[in-house]
Formats: structure tokens, C-alpha cells, sequence
């Protein structure tokens, strides 16, 4: 069996791509669970965030597991095979490691070296869990990258450097004004009460607003927040949450809104921004025709960033709707931050004097700098030693079983030996009795000793998936008892939970 990952992200496909092909919670669950119903696979996981879907899975063929992977994404995502296929990536085995470990790491988003991936890694990892579809394998890979991505930001710089995608879009808002001078004494709008955007109500606290109001479908999950915020001391904010049907009445008294919700069509419209800021709203004025930006020119920023294997080069579709953003110079009246996939905000408020949006995608543009070269330098050194230490461990552990049932075998000779000099020498003492089974048992363990621990040294090189083989032919151990050992290790309720 061997791990093999295929996805998409914004380093491969365009915005409009991605927020089509957005997956929610119920469909994550189903995905799973029909990845492992598929022939290839044994293992399923997936990667869902805003700007990436990556399923990972323990599969017996490459080709095969590559098409029965592809297709499921295309099925569950919505978007066809034909179009999708072009912005898949595939990573095999070590690269495959190597791929999740960069993303724990930072070193695969769209703002380089932000920290919000370890959560979500770990949520992919627990829905695996809860879905019983993450076994051996995927509970080790997932557990150690986050213990990598850790290791990442606690010995370089690049978690000060690193920033969320809503602390960088915030800075964008401000235009090249400080954050702090720029957000003070503004009412805030937040749409959506999940990690996202909690993040982003308490950034703007920490920032310095004087208001927020949350507003949620789930009013519970609204409540809930506004209760964290006022919890938060020294922020100083005044925190109230309100219903989405209010989200029109307080589009007309906010200064600043952020949206990220899992909504799968738009929050907020055009017209609805127009109508709260007073201003007349003529969609066929304002869109315009353009050609697509290039997934390429999404991705300069991570350029220098070591991509493993080759992906599939990208051709985006020759034309699509643009909206082209607003003017930096003037008064902003409202600052809109989109942080959703697929995104809340129409892109034709852009258009409309006094408005600024920032969405996925013109965040994407603007990081294209890559001032923290000497950081990722030791970020990729980290991971390409993880990853040889996690090959090592994981071609290791693929012996331990049948040294186990080596011992195993051993211990059963040793007391069926023991058995027959009872049967022989039945006026032996306990003492003298105890003293010989020591006796052959020690021998036997130095004789295992050397073996053993040279053929789990021999396992863990490359190419070494064949020793364990060797081991069971030399010794003609029984292959349902190396099973057995390897369903023990899988069964421990204690592996692999986070």
C-alpha cells in the first residue's frame, strides 16, 4: 500500500475554479466514505480549506487510484472531470509526504508561513477519525505534520513573519496605513461565526475597532461569539450579534465587513452594497468582460518555494467575468474583506465609488513578495529531514510485525521444549525448573537479538520493504499470525487520536 495525495489549490487552479469545486462539512463525510468504498483505497482523508481540497488515501495501484481519486473529487465537487482534471496535482509516496508536511509548515499558502493550517489539519484529521476512514498510515502523516509544522514556527522566524489570511487582509484594506490607525474607532461588520470568521472578529478587536456585530445564520453561534469577544479584556470593544436578516440594516452603519461564510451563493450583492451606501446599482454598467488571471500569476509569491513533482500545467479558460478593482486614491466609505470559498461578496461592489473589496484572489496578487527567503530556507531543510525520518519510521514499523511474530513463534518453541523436559525429568524442582527455562530463554533472546535489530535497521533504509518477506520465508512464520499482530497495533484506541 503506498500514499497517494491529488488536489487542487490556488497554486493550481484559478478563484473561479476553486470556489465552485468548495466543499461542505456533509459532503467532506461523504467523500470519505465512498473513497473507501473505491477498489485502490484503504485509507481516505481530505484537506478542505478555502483556497484547497486534497484527498489523501492509502491505495494499492497508482493509476487506478489516481483515476478513482480524480473522479470522486469531480463528483462530489460539482465540477466536471474534463474541466477539473487540468488543475489536479499527484504526489506519490515520499513527495506525497513532503507536499503535506510543506503545507503544515506554511510554506504552500497564499500568505507564506501563516499558522491557521495546523488547525485545519487537524480537523482533517479528525473527521477521518470520526469517519473511521484514517488508519494506520494517515493517523501517523496527519499527527506528524502538525508536530513538524510545530517544529517550523518554534525554530524559525517564519511564524513572526507569517501571517493569516485576515491579518493580511486587513493590511490591504488599509491601503499602506497602519492597521491600528486605520481600524481605530470603526464599526465592524462580521458575517459567519466559524474559525474563520471568529479570527477575524478578534483581530479586529485586537486591532482597535470600536464595534463589531456579528450576524449568523445559527443566531446560537453569533451569541456565542460576542460572548468571547466581551470575555477578551483590554480590547475595549462593544461587541452585539444580530440576525442575518439584519445584515442589510447594518451594511448601512458599518465602516469595515468581513464575510466568510459556507454559504454557496452570494451574501452580499451588488446591489445590496449600492443600497446601503445610497449610490444607484447597474450590474451590466459595471461588470466587465476580461481574460482570467492565470493560476500562474496567482502563485508568484510561492514561486521560490520548492513544489515537488511537476503538476499538470494549468490553462485557465480564456475569458470569464472581471471586475475590476477600486481606485486606491479617494475616500473609502466602506472596506470589504471576502474571505470565503466560494466567495460572499459580489466582485461588482468593487465597482462602486467608496468601496474597497478584498477577496481571495487580490490577496493572492498582492503577496507576491517573498521577503522571508532565508526562513523558508530552514522551514524546507525541517521538512525534507521529517521527511526522511518519517519514510524511515514508517518502513520500520512495517517489519515490527513480523519481528513480533518471530518472538512470538520463539516463545512458543521455548515452552514447548520446556513442556517435554517436564514430561522427562519430572523430579525437577521449581528452583532447578525455573533456572533452566531462564537459561533457554536467554539464549534464545541473544540469538533473536542481532537479527532483529539489524533487520529493523535494514527495513528502515530505502528499498528495505523487502526484508520483512525475507523474515517470514527464513522462518516460515505463519502469515495470519503477522496479520493478527498488525490488527492489534491498528485496533489500540490509543493510536493516532490528536
Amino acid at each position: 500500500m503506498s500514499l497517494l495525495v491529488v488536489g487542487l489549490s490556488h497554486r493550481s487552479a484559478p478563484v473561479s475554479v476553486l470556489e465552485r469545486a468548495s466543499l461542505a462539512a456533509e459532503t467532506q463525510s461523504k467523500l470519505l466514505q465512498d473513497a473507501l468504498a473505491a477498489e485502490p483505497a484503504a485509507e481516505a482523508a481530505v484537506l478542505a480549506t478555502c483556497n484547497r481540497i486534497e484527498l489523501y488515501a492509502d491505495v494499492d495501484k497508482f493509476h487506478a487510484g489516481v483515476a478513482e481519486l480524480s473522479t470522486l473529487l469531480a463528483q462530489h465537487s460539482g465540477v466536471g472531470l474534463d474541466e477539473l482534471t487540468p488543475y489536479l496535482y499527484v504526489h506519490y509516496e515520499d513527495r506525497a509526504v513532503h507536499h503535506l508536511f510543506s503545507v503544515a509548515c506554511g510554506l504552500d499558502s497564499m500568505v507564506v508561513g501563516e499558522g491557521q493550517i495546523l488547525g485545519q489539519i487537524k480537523d482533517a484529521l479528525a473527521l477521518g477519525q470520526e469517519s473511521h476512514t484514517a488508519g494506520r498510515l494517515l493517523n501517523d502523516l496527519f499527527q506528524q505534520s502538525l508536530r513538524v509544522g510545530k517544529r517550523a514556527h518554534s525554530e524559525t522566524g517564519i511564524d513572526r513573519a507569517g501571517q493569516s489570511l485576515v491579518t493580511f487582509g486587513l493590511q490591504q484594506l488599509a491601503g499602506g496605513a497602519d492597521t491600528a490607525d486605520w481600524a481605530r474607532g470603526k464599526r465592524a461588520l462580521v458575517i459567519g461565526a466559524g474559525s474563520m470568521s471568529s479570527l477575524a472578529a478578534a483581530t479586529l478587536a485586537r486591532t482597535g475597532v470600536a464595534e463589531i456585530v456579528v450576524a449568523n445564520r445559527t443566531r446560537a453561534r453569533a451569541d456565542r461569539l460576542v460572548e468571547i469577544l466581551g470575555q477578551a479584556g483590554g480590547t475595549g470593544v462593544t461587541a452585539r450579534a444580530v440576525e442575518m436578516a439584519a445584515v442589510s440594516d447594518e451594511l448601512t452603519r458599518a465602516d469595515v465587513v468581513v464575510s466568510c461564510t459556507g454559504a454557496t451563493g452570494l451574501v452580499l450583492t451588488g446591489e445590496t452594497v449600492a443600497g446601503a451606501l445610497g449610490l444607484p446599482f447597474d450590474a451590466a454598467a459595471i461588470a466587465v468582460e476580461a481574460p482570467a488571471v492565470p493560476a500562474a500569476d496567482l502563485d508568484q509569491h510561492a514561486a521560490w518555494v520548492e513544489n515537488g513533482s511537476a503538476a499538470t500545467p494549468v490553462q485557465a479558460p480564456a475569458v470569464r467575468r472581471a471586475i475590476v478593482p477600486a481606485q486606491s486614491t479617494g475616500t473609502v466609505r466602506l472596506a470589504l474583506l471576502d474571505l470565503a470559498m466560494p466567495r460572499d461578496i459580489d466582485g461588482a461592489a468593487a465597482r462602486l465609488p467608496g468601496v474597497r473589496l478584498v477577496d481571495i484572489e487580490s490577496l493572492a496578487e498582492a503577496s507576491a513578495d517573498a521577503p522571508m527567503a532565508a526562513d523558508v530556507d530552514r522551514v524546507r531543510t525541517i521538512v525534507s529531514d521529517e521527511v526522511a525520518a518519517f519514510g524511515a519510521a514508517q518502513r520500520a514499523a512495517h517489519i515490527t510485525p513480523t519481528v513480533v511474530a518471530l518472538r512470538t513463534m520463539a516463545a512458543d518453541v521455548v515452552a514447548g521444549e520446556i513442556a517435554r523436559l517436564d514430561g522427562r525429568l519430572p523430579d525437577l524442582d521449581e528452583k532447578q525448573r525455573a533456572e533452566i527455562t531462564q537459561t533457554v530463554r536467554r539464549v534464545v533472546d541473544k540469538l533473536l537479538h542481532a537479527p532483529t535489530v539489524r533487520v529493523k535497521q535494514l527495513a528502515s533504509e530505502p528499498g528495505g520493504a523487502g526484508y520483512a518477506d525475507a523474515l517470514r520465508e527464513l522462518f516460515d512464520l505463519d502469515p495470519q499470525t503477522v496479520a493478527a499482530v498488525s490488527r492489534a497495533d491498528l485496533n489500540d484506541p490509543n493510536r493516532g487520536r490528536s
